[in-house]
């Protein structure tokens, strides 16, 4: 009975990844469509290894006989999904131990971290409260007209606590990495992410003044991962084209947080309901 729950919980999750092709429609939804898509899958297969592993290895169900190798199944399942969580932190505190090791400066009231390389980078590294990252390279390239475009956009990424929230995404991508459209989900929310920044600081500087900043900043190759790093430049052409038409086009209003789709996860916790059912 217990492999039959986690055979359903997987069927589900595979079957909504599969149904994720090119997202349409304007910025609010695509990234409600784009999240749940992304999130909801996992979100599953998690409350449902939890659900089994609060049944016990033994026990009856709908009158059939639970065994242990379900069970096991699904305590394997949730010692990787943390053992994946302490890698990608471990990772992450590397990051940030490295950028500590950066010259600290103020520039224009702000505090970042210099980072020692000729290419043009800018981005916040760390969890709730990261650090504002700037290399050398682009404190010598940028005026200081660009540079106030540069720390308007990065304050975007501070606003929305993307460092700390998209970590956590990376953690549900990496565990579901198996499933279909895992990787062009992950791109598009990356995408809304820097939408969404580049509309906070097109609402405070001159968007074509910050659309000649990006294009600057991403014509030098990425020189960070994406673990807690929301940088300015753009890894995709297709990405970056994007955001240069948005800071052309009128810029779209950013919606607040919609009290709907955090509702439709709840779905996801179905699987707690069957330990009712176990004795």
């Amino acid at each position: 009975m217990h492999l039959l729950i986690i055979l359903s919980a997987l069927t589900v999750a595979y079957w909504m990844r599969s149904q994720s092709t090119k997202i349409q429609g304007n910025w609010n939804e695509r990234w409600q469509k784009t999240l749940f898509l992304f999130l909801f899958p996992p979100l599953l297969i998690l409350m449902t290894d939890i659900a089994l592993l609060c049944m016990g290895p033994q026990g009856k169900m709908g009158g059939l006989q639970t065994g242990c190798f379900g069970y096991f199944v699904a305590l394997s399942t949730l010692a990787f999904i943390a053992i994946s969580c302490i890698k990608l932190a471990v990772e992450g505190w590397q990051s940030i131990k490295s950028t500590r090791n950066c010259l600290p400066m103020n520039i224009a009231g702000q505090q970042v971290r210099i980072l020692n390389t000729r290419a043009l980078f800018a981005g916040q590294i760390g969890f709730w409260q990261p650090h504002l990252v700037l290399s050398e390279g682009l404190l010598q390239t940028l005026t200081p007209e660009q540079l106030e475009t540069v720390f308007a956009h990065e304050q975007g990424h501070f606003y929305y606590r993307d460092t700390f929230w998209f970590f956590w995404l990376g953690w549900a991508r990496f565990c579901t990495a198996w499933l279909p459209n895992t990787d062009a989900l992950w791109q598009e929310l990356l995408t809304l992410r820097e939408l969404r920044a580049d509309t906070y600081a097109a609402s405070r500087v001159d968007p074509l003044l910050l659309a000649e900043s990006l294009l600057l900043v991403a014509s030098t190759p990425s020189v960070s991962s994406e673990i807690c790093c929301a940088a300015l430049g753009s890894s995709s052409t297709e990405r970056l084209e994007q955001r240069i038409e948005a800071l052309l086009e009128e810029p779209q209003p950013i919606p607040q947080s919609n009290f709907q789709l955090w509702q439709s996860f709840l779905l996801a916790f179905l699987p707690m309901i069957t330990v009712i059912f176990h004795t």
